[in-house]
């Protein structure tokens, strides 16, 4: 039986999806199945850049979508961001060690077809639509999350 990793991810953290990242490559890299339920903060590392849309949205959802980050690189490490300089400091020190950016391990985990997977409610609340997403992420709720977490066997929450 092949095994199976299931990680949830809520941080909108630099820092902290790219240790959720990091963990679902190596697992595809050991030949094991890899998902990410992506919900309320968790979803900006999933975002677009390119696709911000304020057409159709209340004030509140307007300003969610333009205050908070689209897509992997615009996220704030978890401490000592220091208004940008620390995660400049963190991104410097990791190409002195050839350590890829976060969006390089987004796509590799892309690559090596690690399930995404978006919260439908948290989409909704915070006014995100699939158009918004990177084309990969699919949208379910909880209780499909829930179904592949506890067909897993290690659950994480990051």
């Amino acid at each position: 039986m092949k095994k199976k990793m299931s990680i949830l991810l809520f941080s909108g953290e630099y820092d902290k999806a790219l240790a959720a990242l990091l963990l679902v490559n190596t697992a595809r890299t050991m030949d094991i199945d890899a998902s990410i339920f992506f919900a309320f903060w968790g979803l900006g590392l999933v975002r677009d850049p390119e696709k911000l849309k304020l057409a159709d949205k209340s004030l509140y959802e307007k300003m969610f979508g333009i205050m908070t980050p689209k897509g992997p690189e615009d996220l704030p490490l978890s401490k000592m961001n220091f208004a940008g300089i620390g995660k400049k400091m963190l991104i410097e020190m990791m190409e002195d060690d050839d350590t890829p950016p976060l969006s390089a391990f987004l796509k590799g985990a892309l690559n090596k077809n690690v399930k995404f997977y978006g919260c439908k409610l948290s989409m909704d609340i915070m006014g995100l639509t699939q158009e918004e997403m990177i084309p990969e992420l699919e949208i379910i709720e909880a209780k499909d999350y829930l179904t592949d977490a506890m067909g897993s066997d290690l659950q994480l929450f990051i």
